[in-house]
């Protein structure tokens, strides 16, 4: 009886802070549709999410790319066909798996620093400071990190890509005897300006669910230091799970 208790209580908390998310993300788009933006915030956190991030999406993508090629050029080998490698990667890792995997990576970097940093105002009573001093946490704090992971999100998804060609390109030139040109002509025979429109369009949705899950579980933080460790946590496992639920529904809907 009293697992089911407790089991329903969690229950009911994450429908809560579920709710609330999206309470929140209304009051972000009023904001920005009303330009009640601090662009020092916004510009400060432009630079924490984007530049702060870059060298990890950088070298976990150009190795996953050097990865996926081989993986890719080692199953094509049997049937002759190493010309195609470009075309399957451009399938397969730019068109789902870069997306994917940069708005994973800014999950686990930057939704749990929001949601820890933000969690800690909240249970050390800053929050309600900032009401005090006439200031809306949602316009100081919120707006700017989730636009901010919406501007940069696509930008380092393309910078992703790019080094991911690279590695690519490398690898089946140095191991495979695949020839550059042949490499690069492959994703530019698949890979369309609709692709690259869609993902974009995934990469800037991933960046509003980066954003807004750290901020919605920092704001619904309790239980002080406890709970701020449980909201970084949670906040990571249900970024990944609403990245990939997006992706699978943008994926039915764009192709």
């Amino acid at each position: 009886m009293t697992k089911w208790i407790l089991k329903k209580q969690l229950e009911e908390q994450w429908l809560y802070r579920f709710l609330t998310t999206l309470f929140i993300f209304g009051q972000v788009w009023m904001r920005i549709l009303q330009r009640r933006i601090h662009r020092d915030n916004l510009l400060e956190q432009l630079a924490i999410v984007g530049w702060g991030s870059l060298l990890a999406v950088l070298l976990i993508n150009t190795f996953t790319g050097v990865l996926f090629t081989i993986q890719t050029t080692r199953e094509l080998s049997q049937f002759g066909a190493k010309s195609l490698v470009g075309g399957a990667f451009a399938l397969g890792y730019c068109r789902e798996l870069a997306p994917v995997l940069t708005a994973g990576l800014l999950v686990g970097e930057v939704s749990s620093a929001f949601a820890a940093e933000i969690g800690e105002m909240r249970v050390t009573d800053q929050i309600d400071a900032l009401y005090i001093l006439h200031t809306d946490p949602i316009d100081y704090l919120v707006v700017p990190r989730v636009l901010s992971c919406c501007l940069m999100l696509p930008v380092l998804t393309v910078l992703a890509i790019g080094g991911a060609m690279l590695g690519g390109t490398l690898t089946g030139a140095t191991i495979y005897d695949i020839p550059p040109t042949v490499f690069l002509n492959s994703i530019q025979s698949v890979l369309e300006v609709k692709d690259l429109s869609t993902i974009v369009l995934k990469a800037f949705i991933f960046g509003i669910i980066v954003g807004l899950v750290g901020c919605g579980w920092g704001l619904t933080t309790t239980g002080g230091a406890k709970g701020v460790s449980k909201s970084t946590k949670a906040a990571v496992v249900n970024g990944w799970i609403l990245v990939f639920f997006a992706n699978f529904v943008l994926t039915l809907w764009l192709t």
